[in-house]
């Protein structure tokens, strides 16, 4: 008699597949110009699951992938994200966008707002076919969501290819974060009010309220603590923030934000911060996208998603070049300003990941408007640093443009 092997033995397994199949991808085929390691980590997620591995290997990846085994990638995949957006929203600085908010508000509305309206327009095209929608959607929840989703921004992303690019801690860096710190308070509100159940409303505004006074309280305690102290208070508040917005129906991650979003970075050195941020994404967060490439279906048929990535990846790259274009000429930026900066802000990577993850888990959209919007983020992506790069080298003055 064959033994069955615990799920512990299981387990390790998917761990080391996990991390080195990206790893022997990023390294052996040298992908690191178009796809840093993040990125081939959200691909090796999609491989991985049911619509590649599933079909091509159907007993392996039953065998690899039990219930038990996805059980337990499961609770690391949700802390490792709750970890992820609670630093996102830490590194917000609305202080400087406010020091310059007409600059910040126009280049930032008109970012988010076109491609907004153009994956509106594209969701509502997906909408009059069958299979798109989620089973417990509305249909302005499912345009509204799919919208902003080809909207979002991934600033945690943006960080990283603005330090290969070497423009992080440059002017024309900074006012990226500015605008792109914008777009994320703007993205987390909208989830919140697509989220929004009538029937738990009370629920839910009493959890906003409670947590204003907690945070005033939090963020009190959090200027009498030492730095050391203040990182584990961190943790306890972010899952009490987490905690919360589930119980009350709005998800975990918006609690998770939110958690971050009234933190101020001074009260962490930038130097741990930074560390932090990528020990998260080098050690949890590929479970994590492992986890969302569970999900990926194909069950419209492979030429189906194909055309409708292709809709969305055009409502969402057309929309922010188009955004920053119009807000370049009300400002009076320079020639090739705008097409630099609408690539680096049309970066979608994680953020996008977390946010439609939140839609398929409300049922708001089908998993294959997951699969689409999924291989949207990532195409669109991996164009950034190969159309950025030679740009910045024909206009090396721009990198020093504060405004």
């Amino acid at each position: 008699m064959t033994a069955v092997p615990a799920t512990t033995e299981v387990f390790l397994v998917a761990m080391g597949v996990i991390f080195l199949a990206p790893y022997l991808i990023w390294r052996g085929l040298r992908t690191d110009y178009y796809a840093p390691l993040v990125v081939v980590q959200i691909i090796a997620g999609v491989l991985l699951g049911p619509g590649i591995l599933g079909r091509a290997f159907p007993d392996y990846y039953t065998y690899v992938f039990s219930p038990g085994v996805v059980a337990a990638l499961n609770g690391i995949a949700w802390w490792a994200v709750m970890l992820f957006v609670c630093v996102a929203g830490i590194e917000l600085d609305l202080r400087q966008v406010w020091a310059r908010r007409r600059e910040s508000g126009i280049t930032a509305a008109l970012a988010l707002g076109v491609p907004l309206v153009l994956g509106c327009l594209a969701a509502a095209t997906l909408l009059a076919r069958p299979g798109w929608i989620g089973s417990q959607a509305h249909d302005w929840q499912f345009v509204a969501g799919v919208g902003m989703a080809c909207a979002v921004t991934a600033l945690p992303v943006l960080i990283v290819l603005m330090e290969r690019l070497e423009i992080l801690r440059e002017p024309l860096g900074q006012r990226l974060l500015r605008y792109a710190s914008l777009d994320d308070v703007a993205i987390w509100g909208v989830l919140a009010i697509i989220l929004l159940d009538w029937t738990r409303l009370g629920w839910q505004c009493g959890f906003l309220l409670v947590f204003a006074l907690s945070a005033w309280l939090f963020r009190a305690l959090m200027r009498s603590l030492a730095e050391a102290d203040r990182w584990y208070v961190a943790l306890i508040w972010l899952v009490l923030c987490s905690w919360g917005a589930e119980w009350c129906g709005l998800h975990f991650m918006v609690g998770a934000f939110l958690s971050g979003a009234v933190m101020d970075a001074d009260w962490f050195q930038r130097t741990e911060m930074d560390r932090f941020r990528r020990y998260v994404v080098f050690a949890f967060m590929p479970v994590y996208f492992l986890s969302a490439g569970l999900r990926t279906n194909w069950g419209v048929g492979g030429v189906a998603i194909v055309l409708a990535t292709a809709l969305l990846g055009v409502a969402s790259v057309g929309g922010k070049l188009l955004g920053t274009h119009l807000a370049g000429r009300i400002l009076g930026w320079r020639r090739g300003e705008a097409v630099i900066i609408g690539w680096l802000l049309q970066t979608k990577g994680l953020i996008m990941l977390v946010f439609v993850s939140v839609l398929l888990d409300k049922n708001l959209i089908s998993q294959e408007t997951f699969t689409a919007l999924l291989l949207m983020a990532v195409i669109s992506t991996m164009l950034t640093v190969p159309m950025v790069a030679p740009r910045l080298k024909e206009a090396r003055e721009l990198i020093g443009r504060s405004v």
